[in-house]
């Protein structure tokens, strides 16, 4: 589990006090910044405004609907003009059709991650998928994954 503290407020900033939300601890690389906050806060604003200030920033969007390809209508997802500008990770990295969880964004996440700090950038994590956030930092319980049958099962059922 790593540390995290989160307030309640329109967004937060949280900068770890160590390289806890690296994957490569042992790399002299600055821990991520954390901006978190609920929907239209002003949390991607702040990120693209920050940036810039900071050497080789990247911007790893921890967001349900920005993984998905396709979907830039409704989702608050940056424009290529603002991807260009700045690198963004974590967006547009699955289909609408194909099942995504917590458990893959975390991968994908942590791998993102650990890119990252061997290229020496300064990751900025801008969530406002709590869920997302908690599996990315802290993981998830040790258990099976889903069970297509039980699922059906549940679901001829209902």
């Amino acid at each position: 589990m790593l540390p995290v503290t989160i307030y309640y407020l329109p967004f937060t900033i949280y900068y770890p006090p160590d390289n806890s939300l690296s994957p490569t601890r042992d790399l002299p690389i600055p821990p991520p910044i954390v901006i978190l906050g609920c929907t239209a806060s002003g949390k991607s604003a702040l990120a693209e405004a920050l940036a810039p200030r900071l050497p080789h920033a990247v911007i790893l969007a921890a967001d349900a609907m920005q993984v998905y390809r396709g979907m830039d209508i409704g989702t608050a997802k940056p424009d290529r003009a603002t991807r260009a500008r700045i690198p963004h990770e974590l967006i547009d990295i699955a289909d609408p059709w194909e099942t995504f969880s917590a458990a893959r964004f975390a991968a994908a996440g942590r791998a993102a991650l650990a890119r990252l700090a061997a290229a020496g950038a300064q990751p900025i994590i801008v969530a406002g998928t709590r869920l997302y956030l908690r599996a990315l930092i802290d993981g998830l319980f040790e258990g099976p994954g889903a069970d297509d049958a039980i699922r059906r099962e549940l679901a001829e059922r209902a």
